[in-house]
């Protein structure tokens, strides 16, 4: 189905695709896109495509109970190898993202149309970011959704090793004693569920996130 730009409402989730495309085409102003994550859906295209509106089966989320810290890692975080902020620099958080190379699929393709609008989402308070600092050089970072109960997470970067973990493990303890019910994965990759995300079905996801809705 393809969307228009008046109208901000997606179809049915049951008229999704095999490959969990819903819905082509609309746009990325703030009040779709926040729509789509309140109802488990994401945009995920290259440039030079239309936009391509996801909710995919199974699902990869993290449960908070469920997060694995590994020996090596916990050594990490206890040396204080890095400084960890929040929401002090998201430009850079989402260019990083958006132009780092990549040889592990972590991340979704960032195209300028997107990037903007989630600079945007930012200044409104809805799209935040998790900085990690070390010799006050940015050298890792993730952003993501804040739905206020679940955190959508969108991508993350890392300049050097373990800096993306340590953002992923420090916004996941954050998260659990503000009473988040879940991290919002999106899709599987090895570098996720080795911090202890799983798949779950996309009727599960979904049915979480309707009844954890604050």
């Amino acid at each position: 189905m393809w969307l228009s730009e008046t109208n901000i409402n997606f179809p049915d989730i049951h008229e999704v695709t095999e490959e969990g495309i819903l819905a082509l085409g609309g746009d990325l102003k703030p009040e779709r896109l926040l729509k789509a994550y309140q109802n488990g859906i994401f945009p995920w295209y290259s440039e030079g495509e239309p936009i391509i509106w996801y909710c995919p089966d199974p699902r990869m989320v993290l449960f908070f109970d469920q997060l694995k810290i590994s020996k090596s890692m916990r050594s990490v975080l206890k040396k204080d190898r890095f400084k960890i902020t929040y929401n002090q620099n998201f430009e850079q958080v989402i260019a990083n993202c958006k132009t780092i190379d990549r040889n592990d699929g972590l991340g979704t393709w960032i195209t300028n149309d997107m990037q903007a609008a989630y600079i945007e989402l930012h200044k409104m308070g809805i799209a935040k970011s998790v900085e990690v600092w070390q010799n006050d050089e940015l050298v890792g970072g993730l952003y993501g959704i804040d739905l206020g109960n679940i955190f959508c997470g969108e991508s993350m970067f890392s300049k050097v090793s373990n800096a993306s973990k340590t953002a992923f493990i420090h916004l996941a303890q954050k998260l659990e004693k503000e009473n988040y019910q879940f991290l919002d994965c999106q899709v599987y990759n090895d570098h996720l569920a080795s911090l202890g995300a799983e798949e779950i079905s996309r009727e599960t996801f979904l049915h979480l996130l309707k009844t954890s809705k604050k």
